[in-house]
């Protein structure tokens, strides 16, 4: 089991920055990678940013050289910094974590884990 917690949300000017924040608790040794996925208003959630295991990272091209993602194992907090904020980027941010856990006699599962979300706004 893992819980996920994310903070760091507000109401930003355009240009303005933010650092969102995860806060992983539980079986925090299980996750192998973790990703920011956001859900504007009368949208599909997508892809933000992603981490893995060995640091490799994957962005959406509308966020690449504004968005950092990062991860800091010893307090199991992801972050993800956040620079020249546009309109656009205005949603529900949400945490998300693979774990692999094992199963009730059986092999390893990939599991998904959410958090519960942090809206950020921005205006222009």
């Amino acid at each position: 089991q893992v819980q996920l917690v994310e903070s760091g949300g507000g109401l930003m000017h355009t240009g303005g920055s933010l650092r969102l924040s995860c806060a992983a608790s539980g079986s925090t040794f299980s996750i192998n990678a973790t990703a920011w996925y956001r859900q504007a208003p009368g949208k599909q959630r997508e892809l933000v940013a992603a981490i893995g295991d060995g640091g490799g990272t994957n962005y959406a091209a509308s966020v690449k050289g504004r968005f950092t993602i990062s991860c800091d194992n010893a307090k199991n907090i992801v972050y993800l910094q956040i620079n020249s904020l546009k309109p656009e980027d205005t949603g529900v941010y949400y945490c998300n974590a693979v774990a692999l856990e094992s199963g009730s006699g059986g092999p390893e599962d990939s599991v998904d884990y959410w958090g519960e979300g942090t809206q950020v706004t921005v205006s222009s």
